[in-house]
């Protein structure tokens, strides 16, 4: 019966939002938890513009204990007086109506993330309750809103009986605050009938972001208190993030890189114009005109080196986040490769390089930058602004990288003179790794993949051609591929035994890791390349299975072998392709009466092996002494090793995956990397978690 109770006056209104609410997705791209954090930035950002406009310096984000979330800020506040076209208040009229607000160039905002006035009315759209308080005039004004339509709840929640306007709307004064006090709070409950039942706020997502915003925004705070349940502490007490810096992009850099530096931050600002044609607000006819309009571009850059070979890049339009690129990052790019390009061939002689050119990859091996252009009324590909599309700014940003490298490649000082040639000498190597890869795979492809002469020969390969249910033990030290060979299914397990500690290629080059025997087999074994050209469907096995000593010695050769996949073959891991075998620690036999078989049962750690020997002394059993303790691998027969560790319907596999790239690129890099001090703390810090069981000493 709600439909009864829609007011004439709100028709158009609803019927504007209820297009919104049919189709969510062409919104806020779709309805899980990614739409839901939609949302919650939307209001956000809405804050966060108001702090680039000079107007405000603390936001504040509160993820409620019954689900709702509200998000308050300093700013001006939304106005409160009515728009004379619509007859309608500035609140509701922001809140209720599409494409509507003070960023189409009215002179409200220079430059904004939010552009196509969708956002506020959007979420209230999707809510089945949203309360805003503006603090102006010395007041403190409020509305409420359920699926987008003014009125009036009787209590508190969502739930609570609502009574939409009839006549006209009210903008109710709730209490007074003291002149020159500004702000506005908004608190909104997300539609159960909209988003699925598995939609949640995400806290990591949400810090991470909130991070993100204090970097590029230089002097803003933004506190984030979660009241949820499953957040809150031993003690009952929230989870609170606060951020505020004042470093901007070079700080923000210096966050993102996880490698040792080759160069020094670099930071590169500029600014250009450009003309477009656009749709502009006649006043005098109240209609559409095209008029051409000059236009401004801030473009500001930070980048620095690494020792490392990863490539960090991200990009931002007015503070917007756009992790899928533009017209900027292609310019960005276009602008470092025909100045390195032009750097190469112009010291060609003395670094070596010959007549090859190096590609974008070469030049981006090691980079972390972040590239920031701030632009009036950009031209984003949909209303989640991922990709920037106005054309003009690739120029401006390209031109803005050009001139800031020719000053720095210009300097006298000998300490920017010596990171400059080194980071060359780093793009020729790159360059001329990148070409004999590209040489040994082709080479590789020409030879058919049945010739043992393309496999190393310490290969124990399977039968089986099937890839989904083959299966790559990589198995440490040759005791232990003795015990693995009778103990394999040869249909479709496969071995490559190694010798002991690979190489740490988190800190050797290229070169370094193809020149290595035990690296070069796995790469040659798995088969699918490496780097930049690895190939996920050209892996030869479904699973690769590390199986090392349940020592500290056997952990630190499976972590040189996932920081061999890590750095180059992260597809590997991030199809969830690589496993670590979990070997028993521990044999406790268990004998029967009269000619009953012995139960034989293997404990993984010692709690688990404390916790067995309890149980069976209170049930009055015994167990032969002494316990077999496995050092390795090799100090199992065929058949143990079978039923512990390769036998599917027994063994234990530990799935490795990468949730997080950048986590993931800051553990290798503090775990194997050159610096040793933060390793060294690390090892400090986390002493006393060590098992001294599992050392042989």
């Amino acid at each position: 019966m709600a439909d009864s109770n829609y007011s004439a006056r709100h028709l158009t209104v609803l019927e504007g939002l209820e297009a919104v609410r049919k189709r969510p997705g062409m919104y806020i791209g779709t309805t899980d938890s990614r739409g839901l954090m939609h949302c919650l930035w939307e209001i956000i950002d809405n804050s966060v513009d108001e702090a680039l406009a000079g107007h405000g310096s603390e936001i504040g984000i509160v993820l409620h204990a019954d689900g709702s979330v509200s998000v308050s800020d300093k700013g001006r506040g939304v106005p409160v007086d009515l728009e004379p076209k619509s007859g309608l208040t500035g609140v509701e009229l922001v809140f209720t109506k599409l494409h509507a607000g003070g960023k189409f160039g009215g002179g409200g905002y220079a430059s904004s993330g939010g552009l196509h006035g969708v956002g506020a009315s959007v979420v209230n759209a999707l809510s089945s309750r949203l309360d805003v308080e503006v603090d102006r005039d010395g007041k403190t004004w409020a509305m409420s809103f359920r699926h987008g339509e003014p009125g009036q709840f009787a209590g508190d929640g969502p739930d609570s009986a609502f009574t939409p306007f009839q006549d006209a709307s009210e903008l109710r004064v709730v209490g007074k605050v003291a002149r020159g006090v500004t702000g506005t709070r908004v608190r909104y409950w997300a539609d159960p009938q909209i988003f699925l039942q598995t939609a949640r706020f995400e806290p990591e997502s949400l810090v991470s972001r909130a991070r993100q915003t204090a970097f590029l925004v230089p002097g803003l705070g933004i506190e984030i208190r979660d009241e949820r349940a499953e957040s809150l502490s031993e003690a009952g007490d929230p989870a609170i993030h606060q951020f505020r810096y004042e470093g901007g992009l070079s700080e923000f850099v210096d966050f993102l890189a996880v490698d040792g530096p080759l160069t020094d931050t670099w930071r590169l600002t500029d600014t250009g114009s450009f003309t477009e044609t656009v749709p502009v607000m006649d006043e005098a006819s109240g209609a559409l005109v095209s008029r051409e309009v000059e236009r401004s571009c801030e473009v500001d850059i930070a980048m620095r080196w690494g020792t490392g070979y990863d490539t960090e890049v991200q990009s931002f339009v007015n503070i917007i986040s756009t992790p899928k690129g533009g017209t900027h990052v292609a310019g960005f790019e276009q602008g470092l490769v025909r100045f390195f390009r032009k750097q190469i061939e112009t010291n060609a002689r003395k670094l070596k390089s010959g007549s090859d050119k190096p590609e974008k990859d070469d030049i981006l091996t090691g980079l972390t930058a972040v590239i920031s252009v701030r632009v009036p009324e950009p031209q984003f590909e949909g209303q989640t602004k991922e990709v920037l599309g106005t054309a003009a700014v690739r120029q401006i940003v390209a031109r803005a990288v050009a001139k800031g490298l020719e000053e720095r490649y210009a300097s006298v000082k000998k300490h920017d003179k010596a990171q400059a040639g080194s980071l060359l000498e780093k793009m020729v190597a790159e360059m001329k790794s990148r070409i004999a890869l590209r040489a040994q795979r082709d080479t590789a492809r020409r030879k058919s993949t049945l010739e043992s002469s393309t496999l190393p020969a310490k290969l124990i390969d399977c039968r089986s051609r099937n890839v989904a249910d083959t299966e790559l033990f990589i198995v440490e030290g040759d005791s232990a591929l003795g015990t693995a060979r009778p103990a394999r299914d040869s249909e479709y397990q496969a071995l490559l035994p190694i010798r002991g500690k690979i190489l740490n290629v988190q800190k050797a080059s290229v070169a370094e890791m193809l020149n290595n025997a035990e690296c070069s087999s796995i790469i040659k074994v798995i088969g699918a390349g490496s780097g930049r050209d690895f190939d996920l469907d050209a892996v030869r096995y479904g699973k690769v299975i590390l199986m090392s000593d349940a020592d500290v010695d056997g952990a630190h050769i499976r972590t040189l072998l996932l920081t061999l996949f890590f750095r180059y073959m992260r597809p590997m891991l991030e199809a969830g392709r690589v496993y670590a075998a979990v070997p028993p620690l521990h044999r406790v036999i268990v004998p029967q009466p009269g000619k009953k078989p012995n139960d034989v049962t293997y404990t993984y750690s010692e709690p688990e092996l404390r916790n067995l020997l309890a149980d069976l002394q209170k049930r009055g059993k015994k167990y032969l002494e002494p316990i077999q303790r496995y050092k390795g691998l090799g100090e199992m027969d065929a058949d143990q090793l079978a039923e512990t560790t390769m036998d599917r319907e027994h063994r234990t596999l530990r799935r490795v995956q990468v949730a997080d790239a950048h986590n993931a690129a800051q553990i290798f890099e503090l775990l194997m990397g050159n610096e040793v001090a933060p390793r060294k703390e690390f090892i400090v810090d986390n002493a006393d978690d060590l098992d001294r069981e599992r050392i042989d000493a």
